[in-house]
């Protein structure tokens, strides 16, 4: 099989890549092993929320020239300030075209309030999500928080009680929805996406809006745990016409609905443009011609190699097995790749636990192109996008989306010119025959 382009990896940074190649009219397949990191996540996407040196960042563009200075090796410093001002917006608008409803802007951040009910800083939140502009206040109005019981991943009292300390009128309740007691007869199937199969059935909303009446006749919003609203958010819709009430939804421990909606978003979109998706599928070996990938190998297509002129290795970090540690050892196991300057082992962490920790930087190390080395050599046509890469802490800085994104598009961006380029060098060739 020969394609324009091959992707390892299908999360953010994959898919953001793909959906740009096949929006370019090439031809691309994606090779996912299995879940991704947006299973996990919130939903909300960072770009870049704290410098190195701990201070805030309240306009991610303009921080940008500063964290250069401070941090040369990180991916944006790499890529470029002005580069990653355009590719941020193209994220943005990419975003918006696969239809994922997000709030914010790359210019500046917001807070999105927390499942704990606390404030995070963040560049693009679901719109369901609740969201306070930077340096103001919690939206007036009196807020219902309101649980599921038995669910045990997520307390309202506790949100309840963080949200009053920051000037907000809240109050908390337990709904019981007896449509659940099924998943409840089993801890392990009472989960937000389980939950959320059985709440978005049409034929629900009746028993959902009796038992939620009661408990919000005397409130402006609704803040529900994200167990709805799977498929869509026409339930949440109908449901707030019914209550007439606002609805927000906070996130809920992994496997997160938010997070789940995004991708399936993406993937969608990336189908949509014709791009080939290999799920449950795993790269095996990687065949080299000199300083190129020539083709790859996977478990489920045994002696069918995969063919392209270009690769992207955009397999995650340590949570994914992008990356391998072992006591004294890490390193990239599909190919080897160089890492970026990994010290001794006993400065692999930070004794204060929630200190910016070392081994968060660790990744493959790359050109300015973004394109993989091995043995100090760059292997011309294998770029690198997502949580693989070096030179950033994804958790600290709040970047681990934003370079996903970006980095999966500048990837995109230097694949389509190669691929251009030497298209045009045929043309011309045969032109002059």
């Amino acid at each position: 099989m020969k394609f324009d382009a091959v992707i390892i990896g299908g999360g953010l940074a994959g898919l953001s890549c793909g959906i740009r190649l096949t929006n370019a009219g090439l031809s691309c397949a994606i090779v996912s092993a299995g879940q991704n990191a947006l299973h996990f996540s919130s939903g909300s996407l960072d770009l870049l929320t704290q410098l190195p040196d701990g201070r805030g960042v309240e306009h991610p563009l303009d921080a940008l020239a500063e964290l250069a200075i401070q941090s040369p090796q990180h991916p944006y410093s790499r890529i470029g300030k002005e580069k990653v001002s355009e590719l941020a917006l193209l994220a943005e608008q990419q975003l918006q075209a696969a239809g994922v409803e997000l709030f914010g802007s790359a210019q500046q951040n917001h807070y999105r309030i927390t499942p704990l009910g606390h404030k995070r800083l963040t560049w693009l939140s679901p719109t369901r999500v609740p969201v306070v502009k930077f340096e103001q206040p919690l939206p007036t109005g009196k807020i219902a928080v309101i649980g599921i019981e038995g669910f045990l991943d997520f307390q309202p009292q506790m949100v309840a009680d963080v949200l009053k300390e920051q000037g907000a009128e809240v109050v908390s309740h337990y709904v019981h929805l007896p449509l659940l007691d099924r998943l409840r007869e089993n801890a392990s199937e009472f989960r937000a996406i389980n939950i959320a199969r059985w709440l978005d059935r049409s034929e629900n909303m009746a028993e959902i809006v009796s038992e939620l009446s009661p408990l919000v006749q005397q409130v402006d919003k609704i803040f529900l745990p994200a167990c709805l609203g799977l498929e869509s958010d026409q339930v949440i819709s109908d449901l707030e016409s019914q209550l007439g009430k606002t609805i927000y939804l906070l996130p809920t421990l992994p496997p997160s609905l938010l997070g789940i909606r995004l991708h399936d978003h993406l993937l969608k979109q990336y189908r949509r443009q014709g791009g080939i998706i290999m799920p449950g599928d795993k790269v095996t070996k990687v065949n080299f011609d000199g300083q190129k990938i020539s083709q790859l190998h996977t478990r489920n297509h045994g002696d069918i190699p995969l063919k392209a002129s270009q690769f992207v290795l955009a397999t995650g970090s340590f949570f994914n097995n992008g990356l391998v540690a072992t006591f004294d050892r890490v390193y990239e196991p599909l190919m080897e790749l160089d890492l970026g300057n990994i010290p001794p082992r006993s400065q692999w962490t930070d004794e204060q636990f929630f200190a910016s920790q070392p081994y968060m930087r660790f990744g493959v190390e790359t050109d300015t192109q973004l394109r993989a080395k091995k043995y100090g050599d760059v292997i011309d046509n294998l770029y690198v996008a997502g949580a693989v890469l070096g030179g950033f802490d994804p958790l600290t800085e709040g970047c681990g989306a934003g370079v996903s994104l970006i980095s999966g598009l500048y990837a995109a961006e230097q694949i389509i010119s190669a691929i251009n380029n030497a298209n045009a060098a045929t043309e011309h060739t045969e032109v002059a025959q």
